[in-house]
C-alpha cells in the first residue's frame, strides 16, 4: 500500500515542458527592456538614444512573438490560449466563486492579458518611429509624415505608455494573486519551462524548434533594421 502511495506522489509531482526556451528568453529580455525604457524615458537627455534602441529591440521581439504565436511550441501558439467570450466569462465566474481550474498554458483571462500587452507594445514601438517631441527625440520615420501626423503619433505614444504600464501592473498583480491566494506558482515555470502535471494530463506538449526561432528572430531583426534605416 505504501509503495502505491509513493507512486501516486511521484505521478502527482511529475512535470512537463510548458514554455519553450525561445518563449522564456523572449519574456525575460522583454521585462528588462521595458524597465530600461521606463528608466531612459524618465532620465531623458542623452539617455533617449538608448530609449530609441530599446524601442527598436522591443519591436523586433514583438514581431518575433507574433510569428512564434503561429510557429512555436504548443502553449506559445495563439490558438492554444486565445479563447472565446463564453470561455473567458465562465472562467471569470468560477474565479469569483473561488474555484480556479489549473491550465498547463495560459488560462482564458491570462491569454487575453498577454494579447493586450503585445498589442500595446506594438502600438508603443510603432508610434515611437513617427514620434517627435521637438526637444529630445525624433523617430526615424517622423520626417516622412506631416507635423500634425507626427504630433498625433507622439500623443498616442504618450497615452499608450500609461495603458501599457497599467496592463503590466495588472499582470504582476494577477501573478501575485495566484501565488498567494491560489498557491499557483506562475513565476517559476517561466524560468524552468516546466509545470507539474496530473496523470490524466500526462501527454507532453510540443516544444518549438530553436533553429526556427533563430530564423524568425533574424527575419524580424532585418525587417526592423530595414524600416529604421530606410
Amino acid at each position: 500500500m505504501k509503495a502505491q502511495d509513493s507512486r501516486d506522489v511521484l505521478e502527482t509531482r511529475a512535470t512537463t515542458i510548458v514554455w519553450d526556451l525561445p518563449l522564456r528568453i523572449f519574456h525575460w529580455v522583454l521585462v528588462l527592456l521595458v524597465i530600461s525604457q521606463v528608466v531612459t524615458a524618465t532620465i531623458g537627455g542623452n539617455a533617449m538614444e538608448f530609449h530609441a534602441l530599446g524601442g527598436y529591440t522591443i519591436l523586433t521581439l514583438v514581431l518575433f512573438r507574433i510569428l512564434w504565436g503561429f510557429a512555436g511550441g504548443t502553449h506559445a501558439r495563439f490558438g492554444d490560449f486565445l479563447r472565446g467570450p463564453r470561455a473567458v466569462a465562465s472562467y471569470a465566474h468560477m474565479l469569483m466563486k473561488g474555484v480556479v481550474a489549473t491550465h498547463r498554458g495560459h488560462n482564458p483571462l491570462g491569454g487575453w492579458s498577454v494579447m493586450l500587452m503585445l498589442v500595446s507594445l506594438l502600438v508603443q514601438a510603432v508610434t515611437g518611429l513617427f514620434a517627435n517631441d521637438d526637444v529630445m527625440m525624433e523617430g526615424p520615420l517622423a520626417k516622412y509624415v506631416s507635423g500634425d501626423a507626427s504630433a498625433m503619433f507622439t500623443a498616442i505614444h504618450d497615452i499608450n505608455a500609461g495603458i501599457l504600464l497599467t496592463l503590466i501592473s495588472l499582470h504582476i498583480l494577477a501573478v501575485l494573486f495566484y501565488l498567494i491566494r491560489r498557491n499557483q506558482n506562475l513565476i517559476g515555470p517561466m524560468f524552468t519551462g516546466r509545470k507539474p502535471i496530473e496523470l490524466m494530463d500526462a501527454r507532453p506538449p510540443k516544444t518549438g524548434n530553436p533553429w526556427l526561432a533563430a530564423l524568425l528572430l533574424a527575419a524580424s531583426s532585418w525587417l526592423v533594421y530595414f524600416v529604421v534605416t530606410f
